[in-house]
Order: structure tokens, then sequence, then C-alpha cells
């Protein structure tokens, strides 16, 4: 009954760390994208009209 336990907890745990990996990953693209946006509007600065 232990030994189950152990195997779906074991599971679990590496599941967990995968998925935090990913999103860690995710969110650093996600702000070198955001980075890379913003210096091409300052870029733009001068052409942007309202």
């Amino acid at each position: 009954m232990a030994e189950k336990v152990y195997k779906t907890m074991k599971s679990v745990g590496a599941f967990s760390l995968v998925t935090g990996i990913l999103l860690i990953v995710g969110g650093i693209a996600a702000g070198v994208a955001v980075i890379i946006n913003g210096a091409k509007l300052l870029q733009a600065k001068s052409d942007l009209t309202f």
C-alpha cells in the first residue's frame, strides 16, 4: 500500500517540476518579447503621432 502512494507522489512531483520549469521558460520568453517590442516603440517614438 505504501509503495503505491510513493509511486503516485513521485509522478506528481515530477509533473510539478516539469510544469514549473516550463512556466519559468515561458515567463522569460514573454518578458524578452515585451522588452523587444518596447524598444521598437522607443525607436519609432518620433514617427508616432496622435
